[in-house]
């Protein structure tokens, strides 16, 4: 059985406000104290009552020098206002309730980048803005993070990939530069000349796996320039490929930002690449027509207003 739509409110329902108003008057019995207590002048409190009885079309009050006293009428209408606003003020209260549980946590999935080298910044900020919001964090690859979206296991996600991932939303938060590394002892690190977009695609490279950002965007840059050699190692996390290719097991490419300590080191060497363009944009995402709010709008608004270095 299905119900009827339930119609529209009429035009003749007063709004909270003026509600509120009358109660004040059936509390002090004058208009002069009913419109300090709810913060307006006493003209602003007439005007709003007689506006109120030409919406019903009823007289509610009768003044006189002594004060106003409610008519038969306000009487009634002063008891189903009453309700009306303790309805509304338990509507406050449980709306208000709703927001202070999503405040209390916050549920973010990050692609392994962002979480190792740029989250930490923006939560440390975070929490001298939201010192009583817990921060849970999933680190995965951008496939993982776009289902944990979708899935309802997280509040806010960020990626690396090429674009946004389908059924989600999302805007641009910084870019990034994929840069090729091999250890001091490769040949390439004397290379007296830029890599060649081919030659990069015909050589065996120690790689991330399917469905990190950093290999949908290597991928795509280099597809034109195939065919694209087997990978020498197939390697789940950034810290991993790294630790191989300081090994010399061979060459990687990775975000500039993943690779500060071990360039200053020298445990790794950028090898120049010309002809491709390995540059990348950083997204925030979310599951598409739900705009973040609460800790994870706050966290939106960090990730624009902190400085990301190393990032061109």
């Amino acid at each position: 059985m299905t119900s009827e739509p339930s119609a529209p409110l009429s035009h003749r329902v007063p709004d909270l406000g003026a509600l509120e108003l009358l109660l004040a008057v059936a509390r002090h019995g004058s208009l002069g104290r009913a419109a300090r207590d709810v913060g307006i002048t006493q003209p602003a409190a007439s005007s709003r009552i007689r506006s109120m009885e030409r919406q019903l079309g009823l007289a509610l009050l009768d003044r006189s020098p002594r004060g106003s006293r409610l008519t038969d009428s306000g009487a009634l209408v002063t008891d189903w206002a009453r309700r009306v606003v303790e309805s509304a003020e338990a509507f406050d209260a449980g709306a208000q309730a709703l927001r202070d549980r999503r405040d209390s946590r916050l549920r973010v999935a990050a692609s392994m980048t962002i979480a190792e080298y740029l989250l930490p910044g923006w939560l440390i900020a975070l929490r001298a803005e939201r010192p009583g919001t817990a921060v849970s964090l999933l680190a995965g690859n951008s496939a993982v993070v776009a289902e944990r979206l979708l899935t309802g296991d997280a509040d806010l996600g960020f990626v690396e990939g090429l674009s946004v991932p389908e059924g989600l939303d999302g805007t641009v938060i910084a870019h990034d530069r994929l840069v090729v590394v091999v250890a001091p002892s490769h040949a390439w690190a004397r290379r007296r000349t830029p890599l060649t977009p081919r030659e990069l695609a015909a050589t065996p490279l120690i790689l991330r796996e399917h469905g990190s950002g950093t290999r949908q965007v290597l991928d795509a840059a280099l597809a034109a320039h195939g065919p694209l050699a087997p990978p020498l190692l197939e390697l789940s996390s950034t810290t991993s490929v790294k630790g191989a290719a300081e090994s010399g097991a061979g060459p990687c490419v990775l975000s500039e930002l993943a690779l500060g300590e071990e360039l200053s080191a020298r445990r790794l060497v950028k090898v120049p690449i010309a002809g491709v363009r390995l540059r990348r944009q950083l997204r925030a995402v979310w599951p598409a027509g739900h705009r973040p709010t609460g800790p994870a709008r706050d966290l939106l608004s960090l990730t624009r207003s902190e400085p990301s270095g190393g990032m061109a």
